[in-house]
């Protein structure tokens, strides 16, 4: 099923995550204490967290791939809409340390001048994390994934962290070291202000919020299906990257069996040529009119 397959792709954005993660962390720690940059080792220790939260990711990932059982009839698809949700989490934290870190230096004097190899492992570094940060929001759209899709503002997050920590050093380097200060107290609400958009969008997820201008979209199609008198009610939500859509609709109460069958397989061909990822429930029911005319010869049975 494509929807599964999507998820494993998925799996190759929260690896590389890692990988980098790994990579960066163990080398900004290593730089940043033999170049004696406390910025470097900060976001060294802030990359570790990173690791954590592409795990989180990964897992969610994995989880939603199980298929359906008799304690989740509807699958496992939310388990990566949870895990979006633990990565918010993991980046507000960050980014109220951050916060807290650079509110405080405000009054404590600057320690010994860093290395000048410190600014440019920053620079490399965000540099890097911006390339991986391109890679997951394209391949979030790709697959519709809310957790890679929230993985890749993370990785954007980083970025902004290491250019910021890259101007600090310099700063300090050049004798301004307020500069430091400024630049992580903006880099610190940049990352509040992404954790908050994640947790809110993963929030509406898990509450069965759907999108209006969705509802309205698939809500024309549906009316404009040949044997539909009208839309009667119309429900969604969303289960990962998966649309499940409830929609009852009136039709003529004198067709048969099949004649009403065949309208709800035209409703879910419709709706999911529009969005593949739809799974759509339809339920019919008998138009019945205010003043209907008098007809002699047929009369509905119950």
């Amino acid at each position: 099923m494509e929807l599964y397959t999507n998820l494993r792709q998925g799996e190759k954005g929260a690896w590389l995550s890692i990988g980098t993660y790994l990579l960066l962390s163990s080398t900004k720690l290593t730089i940043g204490y033999i170049g004696t940059s406390d910025a470097l080792k900060a976001d060294g220790l802030n990359n570790t967290t990173d690791i954590i939260a592409s795990i989180a990711v990964l897992i969610g990932l994995r989880i939603s791939q199980k298929p359906p059982d008799s304690n989740h009839q509807y699958g496992h698809l939310r388990a990566e809409t949870v895990a979006s949700l633990v990565a918010s989490f993991i980046m507000l934290i960050v980014g109220l340390e951050v916060l807290v870190n650079s509110l405080k230096s405000l009054w404590e004097p600057a320690g010994t001048t860093p290395s000048l190899l410190t600014a440019y492992v920053a620079i490399g570094s965000a540099a890097v994390m911006y390339v991986v940060y391109r890679y997951n929001l394209a391949l979030s759209k790709k697959i519709r994934s809310a957790a890679i899709k929230a993985a890749a503002f993370d990785n954007r997050s980083d970025a902004l962290v290491s250019i910021g920590t890259a101007i600090g050093i310099l700063g300090a380097i050049y004798g301004f070291p307020i500069i430091d200060t400024l630049t992580a107290i903006v880099v610190a609400f940049i990352i509040i202000k992404t954790a908050v958009e994640i947790f809110w969008e993963a929030v509406q997820s898990l509450t069965d919020a759907f999108d209006i201008d969705e509802v309205e979209t698939l809500s024309v199609l549906i009316r404009n299906v040949e044997g539909v008198i009208e839309l009667l009610d119309f429900k969604g939500r969303a289960h990962g990257n998966m649309y499940f859509i409830d929609v009852t609709v009136s039709v003529n109460p004198y067709l048969n069996v099949f004649e009403s069958h065949r309208i709800t397989e035209v409703i879910e061909h419709t709706v999911m040529r529009e969005n593949r990822f739809c799974h759509v429930f339809v339920h019919i029911e008998p138009h019945i009119e205010e003043n209907p005319p008098i007809n002699e010869n047929k009369s509905p049975t119950i």
